[in-house]
């Protein structure tokens, strides 16, 4: 099992030498990966960490890959139908080959409707415009000379580049712990992305996406991955009003009991887990991640 950590870019006053240090030291340390996370304009009735002194992902992914050297960079997630696909897919390859082909995209339709009112873009439309924002990323992350036409793309005649690194594409792992979502890893994507999901719920999870893999035809396995919560006893000293975190699973406790749950997960195929670090001070980050690469990483190699 890979692990990773969430970059706090988000719910805290920003401070970019503390944002590097992070990203650095998770690179330093030997981590996996680091992630980003999308939203554009929140709400003030959501109570989310996201709603405040939030930087773009898609603007940071860029910087990530030329401060790091060794670490993938994974999107969790970037959510779909909030902005025009060709241009996102052009920024994410260009991501990919700025960062030597070290790019992860965790995709997901979205869910906060008064961000979808915000930006005008129809609610009822993000999973149409999410599967054909997938299947325009698929073609044109392997096709130079792209001939594909959509509900509102039309490819003909025209050159798409940069080409990515990775061959034949970077991984697109599907987030969404519903039966739509999973039917969607199995349609267009690489692998399931969950978020905070406890043992049980992984499992059944697993279970539907595999089932509908093999009833899409699809050879091989899904990927399996998770962003999850972590707040280790002794380490975590929080950032941001806790209630944040109501209603959603965490990894907690001391550092046995959370080599324990990251076990289970593993045992039930899970292949890569981003930790959320961002209700910690930067000071409880940089120990937790120090703890991850000691302690936890070997654990699960």
């Amino acid at each position: 099992m890979k692990l990773g950590v969430c970059l706090p870019h988000y719910g805290r006053p920003i401070e970019v030498p503390r944002m590097l240090e992070v990203a650095r030291r998770a690179d330093q340390r030997g981590l996996d990966s680091v992630w980003v996370t999308d939203h554009v304009i929140v709400p003030t009735a959501a109570n989310v960490i996201y709603r405040e002194h939030m930087l773009d992902p898609l603007a940071v992914l860029p910087w990530l890959a030329g401060m790091t050297s060794r670490i993938a960079l994974g999107t969790s997630v970037v959510i779909l139908p909030y902005r025009s696909p060709i241009p996102v897919a052009k920024l994410l390859a260009s991501v990919d080959v700025l960062s030597g082909g070290r790019l992860i995209v965790g995709a997901a339709i979205g869910w906060l409707q008064g961000e979808f009112d915000a930006l005008g873009v129809p609610f009822k439309e993000r999973v149409s415009r999410s599967e054909e924002a997938l299947e325009l990323f698929r073609t044109l992350w392997t096709q130079e000379r792209p001939e594909l036409v959509t509900r509102h793309h039309h490819l003909h005649d025209v050159t798409f580049s940069p080409m990515p690194l990775q061959k034949p594409r970077p991984p697109l792992w599907v987030g969404g712990n519903s039966e739509g979502a999973l039917r969607r890893v199995a349609r267009h994507g690489d692998g399931w992305h969950a978020t905070a999901t406890d043992h049980d719920a992984f499992r059944q999870g697993v279970e539907t996406v595999r089932r509908f893999w093999k009833e899409a035809g699809r050879e091989g396995e899904p990927a399996l991955s998770l962003r999850i919560p972590i707040l280790i006893d002794g380490v975590h000293r929080p950032a941001v009003d806790m209630a944040l975190i109501r209603g959603r699973h965490v990894i907690g406790g001391p550092v046995a009991a959370v080599v324990e749950a990251l076990r289970g997960y593993q045992a039930l195929g899970c292949q890569h887990v981003a930790l959320e670090v961002s209700y910690s001070t930067y000071p409880a980050i940089l120990e937790t991640i120090d703890l991850i690469a000691a302690r936890l990483r070997p654990a699960v190699a």
